[in-house]
């Protein structure tokens, strides 16, 4: 029986991707699927993407997420599939059970994703995806991400795609209101104001500072924190400086310009070998004599955070908060 059904998903499969290549001689990924949405049909909605548009089921029961897990779940909505649960971070393990892993790598199966007999793929522009083949196994939305500090924009999208728009605006008013009470609790605008954040990332190579609209820098900026003016960078300046709108790379000699009253650092690998060797840059900076110079460093204000600091969510969002309260307010 097994041999059977892998024998009908390859054929399967092989059908739907030889209709795709024969679909109009267009390319397979072609930003405009074979038919138009029916903009009359009271079950679907239309939505406008990065591809084009796609007429979309009112309340889609099985939702394969690709790129975006952490907005789906924090709408209410468990999806089928994802290719983010091998290794969730750590504030989303317990959301994850049931879900099946459709691959990686910015390249999900599209064998995977057929079998799950999907009635919505929604996934992130920046991914290596055929959508053309997406669309024929089902309808597919693909939303425009650029950086990680629209995060607030692609959750709208993400939420239009889903039609819960009332279950966004819930979640991020109750993240507004969570930024009120740090800054009550924080003394006020004043004295938020005169603090400079410096956001540090160790790499296994080299040691980068966070902009302004890092995903990370948004949250900061939200709560009325100020940043150093070497990390003050909208994304438009950072990228037309350093070809990169989130973060840039500093040389020991200008270790200084990861200075603040408060230093949030972090180490992050992709596997296990880049995590040991950004743990052993992480040591080497800060044995150097030119770190124990910063002002942070000698009042004892580096404050070391895990990696959902480079998260893009607003379930990450809130724990980026968290630790705000944690080392700010209860400093």
């Amino acid at each position: 029986m097994r041999r059977q059904g892998r024998r009908w998903l390859a054929i399967a499969l092989a059908g739907m991707l030889a209709l795709v290549v024969a679909c109009g001689g267009r390319s397979p990924d072609s930003a405009t699927p074979p038919d138009r949405p029916d903009e009359t049909t009271s079950s679907c909605h239309v939505v406008s993407h990065a591809k084009g548009e796609t007429c979309v089921p009112s309340d889609p029961q099985r939702v394969v997420a690709l790129g975006n897990l952490e907005y789906v779940l924090a709408l209410g909505v468990q999806p089928i599939g994802s290719d983010d649960v091998t290794s969730p971070k750590a504030y989303l393990k317990d959301e994850v059970e049931g879900i099946t892993n459709v691959g990686g790598g910015n390249a999900p199966s599209l064998e995977k994703i057929l079998s799950l007999k999907p009635d919505l793929i929604l996934g992130g522009e920046y991914l290596d995806l055929n959508y053309r083949a997406m669309s024929q196994i089902a309808p597919t939305v693909l939303v425009p991400f650029d950086y990680s500090g629209e995060w607030k924009r692609f959750f709208r999208e993400v939420a239009i795609a889903l039609d819960r728009r009332d279950q966004a605006e819930q979640v991020m008013a109750e993240y507004d209101a969570r930024i009120e009470e740090f800054q009550r609790a924080m003394g006020g605008a004043e004295r938020l104001s005169q603090l400079d954040v410096s956001i540090v990332r160790v790499y296994p190579d080299r040691v980068n500072l966070y902009l302004k609209d890092s995903f990370c820098g948004t949250i900061v900026a939200d709560a009325g924190l100020s940043r150093p003016p070497s990390q003050d960078l909208t994304a438009a300046e950072a990228n037309a400086l350093t070809g990169n709108p989130i973060q840039y790379s500093i040389s020991r000699e200008r270790l200084l310009d990861a200075d603040g009253d408060v230093i949030f650092l972090w180490t992050y690998g992709g596997n296990d070998q880049l995590i040991r060797q950004a743990h052993s840059q992480k040591a080497r900076l800060q044995t150097d004599p030119l770190w124990s110079q910063l002002q942070a460093v000698q009042q004892g204000r580096v404050y070391e955070v895990p990696s959902y600091w480079i998260g893009d969510g607003p379930l990450a969002a809130n724990a980026v908060l968290d630790d705000l309260f944690k080392y700010l307010v209860e400093d």
